[in-house]
């Protein structure tokens, strides 16, 4: 009879430690399953990120064409801004946490980027000199102009194109 129980209490030890190794690897499954839809909620989260900061970035001051007395327009990038923000980039590195920014003019036929000897007739400005691929939207590109001695804006709709850091 001591050895029936003796049994009984070895099967009843071996079936707890057989449920208990059961619910471990269960709730590593589960902990492995929970990390890989984090990552990829963090993937898209990031990809959020830089489409609304192509969004913001016609409006920040260092890109946009305000005015005097308010006359600010939204989603308007002043090139001859940029032009001179792309000669001191370098301070600028880390400031948006991106990888580039890249401005295409779609209606130019010149797939040359923009340096200050060529401007304004060239293609596509290049903030940081990476090819990286991003988010982009649409935009104005304005810049001075004139004719006949008379000053005006020449716009254009431009690509805007922003390459975020990958995270890991």
């Amino acid at each position: 009879m001591n050895k029936k129980a003796q049994l009984k209490i070895q099967q009843m030890a071996f079936m707890l430690v057989a449920v208990t190794i059961f619910f471990i690897l269960a709730g590593m499954f589960v902990l492995i399953v929970m990390r890989s839809n984090l990552q990829k909620e963090a993937e898209i989260l990031r990809g959020e990120d830089s489409e609304s900061l192509v969004e913001k970035i016609a409006n920040v001051p260092e890109f946009s064409c305000g005015g005097a007395f308010g006359n600010d327009r939204i989603n308007c990038i002043d090139a001859d801004k940029v032009m001179i923000l792309k000669e001191s980039i370098e301070k600028y590195k880390d400031f948006w946490e991106v990888e580039n920014i890249e401005i295409i003019r779609i209606s130019s036929e010149s797939p040359e980027l923009c340096t200050m000897a060529n401007y304004p007739d060239c293609g596509i400005i290049r903030l940081f000199d990476k090819n990286a691929i991003g988010v982009s939207n649409f935009a104005s590109l304005c810049r001075k102009d004139s004719v006949f001695g008379e000053s005006y804006d020449a716009c254009e709709v431009v690509k805007v194109i922003v390459s975020y850091k990958a995270r890991s």
